[in-house]
């Protein structure tokens, strides 16, 4: 990529971003911190909370799986150690 397709690319990049280019630095367009405020508050508005049941319902298959997943590990761990004991004793 040449010189000016990488500037070209940064230009695009920071007019995505809301920054500004000034003597070839990008520049970020300041914000007040009332309008920041208004800003999150507008974001957090947009958030989808869970409901209590799908936190329940969640917690509990959360459990199942770390149990699922240290039984199996065990097992794995098991059949490793047994193995080896088996392939050492051999010897």
């Amino acid at each position: 990529m040449d010189a000016e397709a990488a500037r070209l690319e940064i230009r695009a990049a920071a007019a995505y971003l809301g920054a500004r280019i000034k003597n070839g630095t990008r520049v970020m367009s300041k914000t007040n911190p009332l309008q920041f405020l208004q800003q999150v508050r507008g974001e957090v508005s947009k958030v989808v909370w869970p409901t209590r049941r799908e936190v329940v319902l969640t917690t509990i298959m959360v459990f199942i799986m770390a149990a699922l997943t240290a039984t199996f590990f065990s097992l794995v761990d098991l059949g490793i150690r047994t193995g080896l004991a088996a392939l050492l004793g051999a010897f």
